[in-house]
């Protein structure tokens, strides 16, 4: 049962780590069951949207100085900064989209309701894509600076890539989003403020469809159980808050990750997986 303090405890996790690149939703789903909640079901999952929102706002806040430079300082530079969204936004929904069907007709074929959502809460494939993403943080952290006094900036194909990698993301908890995008750009030797700015306006873009998604496959839920309007409404107003909460912790949290980022430590933010990931497993195995 959701409850307003539950909310508020999973609100200010979501906020603290969402833009951080430690997977927001690994964190968010493992204080979810130990609380007893089910990750897998359409009111959590439109809970889940409901606080990426409130960091989707935090993002345009923190961002918006940033992004009048790099996307706004000339009507060239921004319909070349959409050409490169679309693109990446393109590869990510042809990748997205590729996942799952085949996640859906294939792995859970014969599942009774077989969808995506249902993968939110294997603690097993959570843990594995923590340490993936880990492992990942460690190559480019660790990765010898290139020489170079103008890196390249972000060019059709980085987009292309980026949000190839960000399509990977999206049926896998635990495979952080910024942490696979923000490290694919630094292999690929673009500045870290640069492919920063431009993992997180994919962000943006990105939100709005999947709020659409979990709010129908919530309200079919609704209709399917014959319950209308009541819980509805008693869940929007505690995500609501939530999304608030989730808005101030995501400002916090971004000053944080621009620090930690251009300041050299993004290695950190590795290591940091990787335990989680042990940690995860440790929880699995005592049946949570």
């Amino acid at each position: 049962m959701i409850n307003i303090p539950k909310i508020l405890i999973l609100a200010i996790i979501q906020g603290a780590a969402e833009l951080l690149p430690v997977s927001s939703s690994a964190h968010v789903i493992v204080a979810e069951k130990l609380m007893g909640l089910d990750p897998t079901s359409p009111e959590m999952t439109l809970l889940l949207v409901m606080l990426h929102t409130g960091t989707m706002l935090a993002v345009i806040v923190f961002f918006w100085s940033s992004w009048k430079s790099n996307f706004f300082s000339s009507e060239k530079v921004f319909w070349e900064s959409v050409k490169l969204i679309i693109v990446a936004t393109i590869a990510t929904g042809f990748v997205g989209l590729a996942l799952k069907i085949i996640i859906e007709k294939i792995f859970l074929k014969g599942a009774p309701h077989a969808e995506i959502e249902l993968l939110f809460g294997n603690l097993l494939l959570i843990a594995a894509s923590l340490a993936m993403v880990g492992a990942l943080i460690l190559c480019t952290g660790f990765k010898k600076e290139d020489s170079l006094d103008e890196k390249p900036k972000v060019g059709l194909m980085a987009a292309w890539v980026i949000g190839l990698v960000q399509g990977i993301c999206l049926p896998f908890r635990g495979f952080s989003r910024s942490g696979a995008t923000i490290s694919t750009g630094l292999i690929l030797g673009i500045e870290k403020k640069k492919v920063e700015d431009f993992s997180f306006a994919l962000a943006v873009i990105l939100t709005p469809p999947v709020i659409l998604m979990e709010a129908v496959r919530f309200l079919k839920a609704q209709h399917a159980s014959a319950s209308h309007g009541t819980n509805v409404i008693g869940l929007f107003l505690p995500s609501l808050i939530g999304m608030v909460l989730s808005f101030v912790s995501g400002i916090l949290a971004l000053k944080w990750l621009s620090n930690w980022l251009e300041g050299g430590r993004w290695y950190l933010f590795g290591f940091y997986c990787l335990g989680a990931s042990v940690v995860i497993l440790l929880l699995h195995a005592q049946g949570l």
